[in-house]
């Protein structure tokens, strides 16, 4: 049984090499005579095109983007980041999604458009005098411009939110929904010393009746 399997492995090895000994014999008729190894140059240099690619400035992170944040890098250029938002009081859960861009003559410039879906369940709030808890629902879109100088980047966004909310009191005189359209203002900062980061937000919707979703964050991150 092993004679047999060792004979079908050489047969299989002289019908692979069979091709490159008659282009060798081909050769050997023309004179001509056949490297058996390549350069060790091409290598090289694949891998320093290789490591260039990977700096590039298309590929640094914006400046508004998070560091526990999803990125996508489209081939025209666009960046996708998304992620989840939760409130640490629990009220609030929802995601949000920016595509934006660097222009090729600005590389350190970031330009982008935001856009959030946010689900608040049970706010404290107030109506006529009256406290209310409320389900709000918020649609907002934002335009977003950032600068990354060095370890050091800022940025800031402005938009509009479109908001509902529904009262959780079924009773008559508060069975009411309540609408509106608020605007939307934040600015940023964020500092990376090499695998520590640190980044500050502040977010705004001026609107009374969305005041949970006023946002102070600050993070602080270290890769090891």
């Amino acid at each position: 049984m092993r004679a047999c399997f060792r004979g079908a492995i050489s047969m299989a090895a002289g019908l692979m090499l069979l091709p490159l000994v008659a282009m060798a014999e081909t050769n050997a008729s023309h004179g001509e005579s056949m490297p058996l190894h390549s350069e060790p140059a091409a290598y090289t240099e694949a891998s320093r095109d290789l490591l260039a690619s990977l700096t590039l400035p298309s590929l640094n992170r914006p400046s508004y983007a998070s560091r526990t944040s999803d990125l996508i890098y489209l081939d025209n250029g666009v960046v996708l980041e998304g992620g989840d938002l939760e409130t640490i009081d629990g009220y609030t859960s929802g995601f949000r999604l920016t595509a934006g861009f660097s222009p090729v003559n600005l590389p350190q410039l970031d330009l982008g458009a935001e856009f959030t879906y946010r689900e608040s369940d049970e706010v404290p709030t107030r109506y006529s005098d009256q406290a209310l808890l409320v389900n709000t629902t918020t649609l907002g879109g934002s335009l977003v411009a950032g600068v990354r100088m060095g370890q050091l980047g800022f940025y800031a966004k402005s938009g509009f939110a479109e908001w509902e909310g529904d009262p959780v009191t079924q009773s008559e005189p508060l069975y009411m929904a309540t609408t509106g359209t608020a605007r939307i203002q934040g600015f940023g900062a964020r500092l990376q010393h090499n695998r520590l980061v640190s980044r500050l937000e502040f977010e705004e919707i001026d609107a009374p009746s969305m005041a949970h979703l006023n946002l102070i964050t600050a993070s602080l991150h270290f890769a090891f």
